[in-house]
């Protein structure tokens, strides 16, 4: 009876969803699932990674994930899109702690890949495919669960922090506190980064002013959480991160525009395990995002701007999941996940100069509800099936589906995985109500976007040397529908779903485990993006990405972390030197290589040089930016 009361009070305050256990993920089902069961291609990032490959961003982090594009528009804090397997950056659903991240005040809905620190992230979760009967609108390429960092449970206080110096006057640091006291836990983590930074404008336009763009940014994060039961937990979690940075004009230098982000989040969570069989949760959360853009006169331009961008976000989700027994000895490991999601989002903003100043004033509402299921069947085939539909204001319903299957081969060290699902983007609320000028009007009457994807692919563990595991190789080939996709009009007066888009192409990986101390990756991605219209390419979606990296311990306590990634050619909007627009062709790739190693000279103390860009490449991602040059910093971690 105490735990039925403690459940009814959860249920009536904001609360949330499971937590992940080692080797297990739950972005991939919503159920946490051991990874070689999901029917879909993942990639997880550790606290471990993080620190032994020097990630400092998100964009960082994410930039070798296969079938993943991170394609930056200058130095840090400056608009990074993310295109999952050839979909558009507004087609990937950003999560932190399982609470929708992406921005409601950008024209498209997307989310801003370059600002979002690392420090107070414990891992990342990357699912790869369509997520919609999962996660909702957007959610058609893939799915990023930013996951904050826990508190020990062995210690009453952990101390822990890092600072490192190095070149364009970089500086970082970051600290932070956690412990669990008795039914108690809790962590804080503040972070700051700092540069000088890099002209980001290339030098092959003219005319050229070498003028560097510089960063601020500070991010904290605590948690509460409070475990007054076996198997019950409430949790309170609150982040907040500003960022200055400097930007340019389009092709060239501007030394006064400037720009400041403000974001801060929360959510308040709850979760019970009634019977050993059924965990139910509640999660209340709250985002409210700021943004602007300062341009003063100066030598060079004497135009002017004051754009403003705020917008907000409510969640209400309640997730649950029952156990479900044994079918009569040939379907095990059953599951039943389902629940009900609520969301409110509004954006109120302004920005250009008349007569084109651009306004919007809106908000809309969508409610969800959603069931998946899940059996290993016969010992070695895990089936899923799930579907959502999505209600949002002004355009109905949207029912999204997905099935998957994965077949062990255990025998012969191999995993056969399939999937086919559907996936929905709503129009964002600029392309909705949005107001440019005085003839540019948003479409209210928008259908949201949609997709049809399947993938097929598998794992295989290569024996060898006493290892079981020496070699793992994966492949995944995956192709993708859209319709309805939303565009301008032919008069550029209001937008219409017009555009339709066929995607297609292979994942491949391999990793060699070939020692105690040495273990190497490879990972290709081939993508053919095409407009079904026009029959040209999508732009900024590159044919071929190849990324290398390992870590090697050549002597104990030295670790080595190299990561090397090249870009292929991509088409893109080219601008020749003078700054005017030529044609769409294909904008030439680029190489980068970063290394970190690290030395722990004491138990709790170690060491670290981080080098990025070491080649000092300067190759434009996008046409009329180039990436930041080489970037040196020597460091050290602690942990008391």
């Amino acid at each position: 009876m105490r735990r039925l009361l403690l459940l009814s009070t959860i249920l009536a305050s904001p609360a949330l969803a499971q937590q992940a256990i080692p080797d297990t993920i739950v972005t991939g089902t919503r159920i946490p699932t051991a990874v070689e069961r999901v029917p879909a291609a993942t990639t997880t990032i550790t606290r471990q990674d993080i620190e032994e490959f020097g990630y400092r961003t998100l964009a960082d982090a994410l930039a070798t994930v296969p079938g993943l594009r991170v394609v930056p528009q200058g130095g840090p804090g400056t608009l990074t899109s993310g295109f999952f397997r050839g979909t558009n950056s507004r087609h990937v659903q950003v999560l932190i702690d399982g609470v929708t991240s992406n921005d409601a005040t950008t024209p498209d809905g997307a989310f801003n890949f370059g600002s979002l620190l690392l420090a107070g992230v414990e891992r990342i979760e990357v699912l790869r495919g369509p997520a919609s009967s999962l996660y909702g609108s957007s959610a058609i390429g893939g799915v990023v669960n930013i996951i904050t960092r826990r508190a020990p449970a062995d210690k009453q206080a952990e101390v822990f922090g890092s600072v490192a110096g190095g070149n364009q006057n970089t500086f970082r640091a970051d600290g932070g506190v956690a412990g669990t006291i008795g039914q108690f836990d809790y962590l804080t983590t503040t972070q700051t980064l700092s540069t000088s930074g890099y002209n980001i404008i290339p030098q092959r336009l003219q005319p050229h002013r070498p003028e560097t763009d510089g960063y601020r940014g500070v991010a904290t994060t605590s948690r509460l959480g409070w475990n007054p039961l076996p198997n019950t937990r409430l949790e309170a979690t609150i982040r907040f991160q500003q960022t200055n940075f400097g930007i340019d004009r389009f092709l060239a230098d501007d030394p006064n525009f400037s720009a400041e982000e403000r974001r801060w989040s929360g959510q308040i969570r709850g979760e019970t395990r009634l019977f050993d069989v059924w965990t139910t949760g509640v999660r209340y959360g709250v985002s409210d995002d700021r943004r602007r853009y300062v341009n003063l006169p100066d030598a060079f331009s004497r135009s002017t701007s004051n754009d403003l961008f705020r917008g907000q976000r409510q969640v209400v989700d309640w997730g649950n999941t029952v156990r479900l027994p044994e079918l009569g000895g040939w379907g095990r490991d059953g599951a039943l996940g389902f629940g009900y999601n609520f969301a409110h989002e509004s954006s109120s903003s302004s920005s250009g100069n008349a007569p084109f100043r651009s306004l919007i004033n809106a908000s809309q509402d969508s409610h969800a509800g959603f069931v998946n299921l899940q059996y290993r069947v016969l010992q070695r085939l895990d089936l899923s099936a799930g579907g959502r539909v999505d209600s949002t204001t002004g355009f109905g319903t949207t029912p999204t589906y997905r099935l998957g299957a994965v077949y062990a081969l255990p025998e012969y060290g191999a995993r056969l995985r399939a999937a086919v699902g559907s996936g929905f983007a709503a129009p964002s609320l600029f392309q909705r109500f949005g107001i440019t000028g005085s003839t540019f009007r948003g479409n209210p009457d928008l259908r949201p976007e949609r997709s049809t994807s399947w993938e097929v692919g598998g794992d295989l563990d290569i024996a060898g040397f006493n290892n079981p595991r020496l070699l793992t190789a994966t492949a995944t080939y995956f192709r993708t529908w859209f319709r309805d996709l939303i565009n301008s009009n032919a008069r550029f007066t209001s937008f219409e779903n017009v555009a339709r888009a066929n995607i297609e192409g292979v994942e491949l990986g391999l990793t060699a485990r070939i020692s105690p101390y040495a273990e190497a990756r490879v990972a290709y991605t081939l993508t053919r993006a095409f407009d079904s219209t026009t029959d040209r390419r999508l732009l900024r979606r590159p044919e071929n990405v190849l990324s290398l990296g390992g870590r090697i311990t050549p002597i104990p306590r030295l670790t080595i972390a190299p990561e090397i990634l090249f870009t292929g050619r991509s088409p893109d909007f080219v601008y020749d030197n003078l700054g005017r627009q030529t044609r769409a062709t294909n904008v030439k790739g680029g190489t980068t290589a970063n290394v970190t190693v690290t030395y722990q000279a004491l138990e709790r103390v170690s060491l670290f040089f981080e080098g990025r860009n070491l080649g000092g490449a300067r190759f434009e991602p996008t046409s009329g930016y180039v990436i930041p040059g080489t970037t040196v910093l020597f460091g050290t971690r602690f942990t008391l």
